[in-house]
């Protein structure tokens, strides 16, 4: 099984990633396809009247900050426009796909993060209202189930805590736990950067392998905005038994079977 992960910044071409995966279904490659939707959901949430917020934790990582508006924001865009755009994406290629939201099914369980520690002018700051949190539990009897019936499902955030509430939750590390909890060979995770670059922004300076005992170096020493997240991600699913994750294109003909190739960064045990 393959896990495919495509980011939601604005420079994701879903179109060359649709059409890479339709041809893989057509070659009887079976999938699961993990998206974002970030930016996006930044521009409607500004367009409410509600603009987004970010807050960094102690340890460095960036998240949105989710009230329940953010949350209720969060849902239209991820599980309805972007979810079924990418549905009817594939549909046109002749792939039976099924969009699902984590929340669908108990699909991606967690639990809802007590507090958040951020830092802010310098200070430390506990916010206690956030609704996010940690996908550790995925239905993978629901997506055998789909996938057995020769469904692609097209998976988003948000996931659902034990009491039902949807919890906001991160898109590279929810698609981690279900490569592993599937114990997939590869996840590949898609952006709008050819994968690691150790001068950033400088595409010729492609980092090609980093050994999983690496990752935390390269971390602190190359990545910036989101890939740091990304490299968590591809550290929590070698660890967890991914038999190797690629950071690669998203914007290059035929991404995902560039990034099976050789191309991107490839990280593993």
């Amino acid at each position: 099984m393959l896990i495919v992960k495509a980011g939601g910044a604005a420079g994701v071409d879903l179109d060359t990633v649709c059409a890479d995966l339709a041809d893989l279904a057509e070659a009887g490659e079976p999938w699961i396809l993990v998206h974002g939707g970030s930016h996006e959901t930044n521009v409607v949430a500004k367009k409410l009247g509600h603009p987004p917020k970010f807050v960094t934790s102690v340890s460095g990582y960036t998240s949105r900050y989710t009230d329940r508006t953010t949350l209720e924001i969060f849902e239209m865009v991820y599980c309805g426009k972007t979810n079924k755009g990418i549905v009817e994406r594939l549909q046109k290629r002749g792939v039976q796909a099924l969009g699902l939201s984590g929340i669908d099914g108990r699909l991606l369980e967690g639990k809802r993060k007590g507090a958040l520690r951020v830092r802010e002018g310098g200070k430390t700051k506990i916010i206690r209202d956030d609704l996010s949190g940690k996908i550790d539990r995925v239905n993978t009897d629901l997506l055998n189930l789909l996938t057995g019936a020769g469904y692609y499902p097209v998976i988003c955030p948000p996931g659902i805590a034990e009491d039902g509430t949807a919890i906001n939750t991160d898109g590279d590390r929810a698609a981690a736990r279900i490569a592993a909890a599937l114990g997939a060979a590869t996840l590949v995770i898609l952006s709008d950067v050819p994968g690691l670059l150790a001068k950033f922004p400088d595409e010729s300076s492609l980092i090609p392998r980093i050994a999983l005992a690496d990752v935390d170096d390269a971390a602190e020493r190359y990545a910036e905005g989101r890939m740091k997240i990304k490299l968590l991600g591809a550290a929590e699913a070698v660890r967890d038994g991914v038999g190797k994750v690629v950071l690669a294109d998203s914007r290059i003909e035929n991404p995902v079977r560039a990034a099976l190739d050789g191309g991107g960064t490839t990280i593993e045990a």
